[in-house]
């Protein structure tokens, strides 16, 4: 590899410089990194300007650092500090080489996955996706997933406010109308009192420290730790209060304890790094502080810290800096000297050498959201500058070696709860919890079916129902079938999502129960889905094959009827005429839903086409409108002489009815178009279609006839009867014209 020699760098005028430093900046680029640091250094042979030689000493460390020379960088960037301090932009590579190499060694970028002390504890079901705690006071959205509802009033004021879970947006107003679910929030507090009671411990807690009462904060966390010691948000919060009593060595213990619970949550190491930092171990506070920027890069208050703690211990203060800030720096593990291990060009750092206590081992990082990892239900935010300055130590810490801080002779014990915390089991978030004495499918059960859950959808009021039972119930009125609160705006909404969480518990605690309602579900649904029995029939007026056929539906029966066809996948149904002896007349037309319009009081129009002609051969009722057994019909072909002969007739009606459509005025051939769309051309084959030429049906919908008269035309299998039938009308029409 070329070098570039100082003897070269004397003769170079400006221009030459300007491209060496765009050469050492793409050798970076390209990782050629020992390429860029011998550029850099030659460039500062020369430079008498403090601030331009301070920035090419920052790059040539930058170089040096992504070049695995760790302590030669080290030197330079001490260099660099003399006699300005590092701002925190120059110190950003460094940060992004130390928090990426441990990234790198554990084997992935620590993201994109649940945190990993809320997976595999089997209730990891009831935790908020906000806070990553017990799920308490849960509102369920129109997505059908549940939040906290104290994490959704605070995240509401985002705008656009989105589902944590499937990132669904929502206006603004209809998150701060939904209410706390009913049943879900009661079927919590029964079955997992410990854990719902130390969440509403937890809830106290927040509001005392917000009323900075602290004791009194403390004394609601201590009481909920007994109740749920695997919560990490517990002890999170915990350790702020504890923080915020100056009370540093138990606020450790509780920052520890949160990343045991969850090695990969990157707000209980920046808990772990602000404890330590305030008991003067800034080595190992650092080490927490890129260790969190390993799992989450974009951590602002991480950078912000470990930014100003490597400026700190880069600054010179005493005559034997250098030797220190280096030993300072390389010693942040209590089993092994890092200075050591990264001056072999072999060795890269090791992930456990940035974990201060060896007590402690982390399994590889489990990707985690960044977006997850700072718990906005915690009452610990950092307050500012004015906060962190009354814990400032002396700066002679800086530079110290550091200290264990342990009472050598046992000093205080720890108190029940902190014993208690050391895994114990117990009812909490990770233990096995045993809920057969108090498990009964009842709590489970719909109000209107009283039956159990199916398919469960919780309105905007909070009240959890069976999907189709709802549905049934909003066809009539709509409103709450419990509080009668107006849903018209969720009725046009139609987004019937279910209640995810209780599916979840549904399919966890009662499977033999679910498989036998789902059961009763799919033989509805087989039963239903036939179109030769019990097929729906719409009785209202006449529709013919390839014919639209708009409808407005506002009985709740035949609302009823609609949906079913299209939960059903046939989106079928049948139209006949009245009858006043049987109900409806023995011919209809099988009508398919194309499209559905719905309105916030109930109604709705449906865009219907015409597709098969059929036979009643058995009237009958279900659930308030008509159904029929049917056989449907197809025209008779014929061949020969006899299909020359209806060629024939085809062309010479179709002709007569072409001058009959352009007879009309211009107004009445719009209004025809606009309703049934314009005359089909001309079929090549009259008998390819089983219902005959389309131009025949749409001709007959728009004469005007009476139903009776249209009737028989449904019924003919004739194509050739059809044809002459149609035949003498355009006659008569004709012939009443003339006169």
């Amino acid at each position: 590899m070329s070098q570039v020699s100082p003897q070269h760098r004397a003769g170079m005028d400006p221009d030459t410089e300007d491209s060496m430093l765009q050469l050492a900046a793409r050798a970076f680029q390209a990782k050629n990194f020992d390429l860029a640091a011998d550029i850099y250094g030659c460039q500062l042979a020369d430079v008498g300007d403090p601030d331009s030689r301070q920035e090419l000493m920052v790059k040539r460390a930058d170089a040096l650092v992504f070049g695995g020379k760790i302590a030669e960088a080290l030197d330079v960037y001490r260099q660099a500090s003399c006699p300005d301090r590092l701002r925190p932009a120059q110190l950003a590579k460094l940060i992004e080489y130390l928090s990426g190499n441990i990234r790198r060694q554990d084997g992935g970028d620590g993201r994109g996955q649940e945190a990993a002390g809320a997976a595999g504890t089997g209730h990891e079901e009831l935790c908020c996706r906000m806070c990553s705690s017990f799920l308490f006071e849960p509102v369920t959205l129109p997505c059908g997933h549940s939040f906290c509802r104290k994490c959704l009033e605070r995240e509401k004021k985002r705008r656009p406010f989105v589902c944590r879970d499937c990132k669904t947006g929502s206006k603004e107003n209809d998150v701060q109308n939904y209410r706390v679910n009913v049943v879900l929030s009661s079927l919590l507090a029964k079955w997992f009192p410990n854990l719902y009671q130390a969440a509403r411990l937890r809830r106290e807690g927040n509001e005392l420290y917000g009323d900075r009462k602290l004791e009194a904060a403390l004394d609601r966390y201590n009481r909920a730790v007994l109740l749920a010691p695997m919560d990490h948000i517990l002890f999170s919060n915990r350790s702020q209060i504890h923080s915020s009593l100056k009370r540093y060595e138990k606020a450790l213990r509780d920052a520890e304890t949160v990343c045991r619970l969850m090695p990969h949550w990157s707000k209980g190491h920046v808990r772990k790094a602000q404890a330590l930092h305030a008991l003067g171990r800034t080595e190992e506070a650092l080490t927490q502080y890129l260790f969190c920027l390993s799992i989450e890069p974009d951590c602002r208050l991480a950078k912000t810290e470990a930014y100003k703690l490597l400026s700190d211990l880069l600054a010179p203060v005493t005559d034997q800096v250098p030797e220190h800030i280096l030993d300072s720096f390389t010693t942040v593990s209590s089993r092994a000297n890092i200075k050591s291990s990264i001056s072999a060009p072999s060795q890269t750092l090791c992930p456990a050498q940035f974990c201060p206590q060896s007590s402690l081992s982390f399994p590889p990082p489990a990707p985690i959201d960044p977006q997850h990892s700072h718990d906005r239900s915690e009452v610990c935010e950092v307050r500012g500058q004015g906060e962190r300055e009354d814990r400032k130590l002396d700066h002679c810490f800086f530079v110290r070696k550091k200290r264990r801080h342990i009472n050598e002779e046992g000093g205080e014990e720890a108190s029940s709860d902190q014993k208690r915390s050391k895994f114990e089991p117990g009812e909490g978030i990770g233990s096995s919890l045993v809920l057969g004495g108090i498990l009964d499918p009842i709590d489970l059960e719909c109000s209107l079916c009283m039956r159990l859950f199916y398919e469960p959808v919780t309105t905007p009021c909070g009240h959890t129902f069976c999907q189709q039972c709802l549905k049934r119930c909003l066809d009539h009125n709509p409103k709450c079938p419990l509080c009668k609160e107006e849903l018209s705006e969720y009725l046009v909404q139609r987004q019937y999502c279910k209640t995810e969480l209780m599916e979840k518990l549904i399919s966890k605690y009662f499977p033999d129960d679910l498989m036998e309602r789902q059961k009763i579900h799919w033989e509805e649904m087989a039963e239903l889905s036939n179109l030769n029995k019990n097929v729906p029939i719409f009785v209202c007026t006449m529709a013919f094959p390839t014919v639209p056929c708009p409808l407005h539906i506002f009985e709740p029966c035949y609302r009823l009827m609609i949906r079913r066809c299209m939960e059903t996948g046939t989106n079928c149904f049948g139209m006949c005429l009245g009858d006043n002896l049987k109900g409806f007349a023995d011919y209809g037309c099988l009508l398919e839903i194309r499209n559905v319009r719905f309105f916030s009081d109930g109604r709705s129009v449906v865009d219907t086409i015409g597709r098969r002609r059929f036979k009643v051969i058995h009237h009958s009722e279900r659930d308030g409108y008509n159904t029929a057994d049917i056989e449907y019909l197809e025209d008779v072909k014929v061949e020969g002489s006899e299909e020359q002969e209806l060629q024939s007739l085809h062309d010479a009606v179709y002709d007569q009815a072409l001058v009959w459509v352009n007879s009309l005025n211009a107004e009445q051939k719009e209004r025809i178009e606009g309703h049934f769309g314009p005359m089909p051309e001309k079929d090549c084959e009259p008998q390819a279609s089983p219902n005959g030429p389309s131009w025949c049906w749409w001709l007959l919908a728009v004469l005007p006839l009476e139903g009776r008269a249209q009737l028989p035309f449904l019924a003919l299998t004739s194509l050739k009867d059809r044809l002459n039938g149609i035949h003498k009308v355009l006659l008569f029409m004709a012939h009443n014209r003339h006169r």
